[in-house]
């Protein structure tokens, strides 16, 4: 099985994730990835997804992500039936974190009650 095969998987969520100056390539029986993606979240489950994949010391890969914007940790399009618990126990394991977004969101929420579908809401760095 080719490395390009094991790691598809890790290829199509970098292409779902639209990774900027993406390269892919296999020599000497490794594959190379670099690439550009635009929040820290996205590198993470991208390296998340390489681990399901190749487990915890993988040897047959070599990943150079960088991050577009350090600002915040991701941007978050609120779904309908979402809270600001729901949406921080997603990103930090802990609904009890959701005035963390509220408070990095001030300048379109007045009510860490009151969130719409559609709003993008920043989601601060953990």
């Amino acid at each position: 099985m080719s490395l390009q095969a094991k790691y598809n998987p890790v290829l199509n969520l970098i292409k779902d994730l639209k990774l900027q100056s993406l390269r892919v390539e296999e020599e000497q029986s490794k594959l190379k990835l670099s690439g550009t993606t635009n929040t820290q979240y996205e590198k993470n489950i991208i390296w998340d997804k390489i681990k399901e994949v190749g487990g915890e010391s993988v040897k047959d890969i070599s990943v150079d992500i960088k991050v577009m914007n350090t600002d915040f940790y991701h941007v978050h399009t609120v779904q309908s039936g979402e809270s600001l618990s729901k949406i921080a126990k997603h990103y930090y394991k802990d609904g009890n974190k959701y005035m963390k977004i509220f408070e990095a969101n001030k300048d379109q929420l007045n009510n860490p009650d009151l969130i719409k579908a559609g709003q993008q809401l920043k989601i601060p760095n953990p």
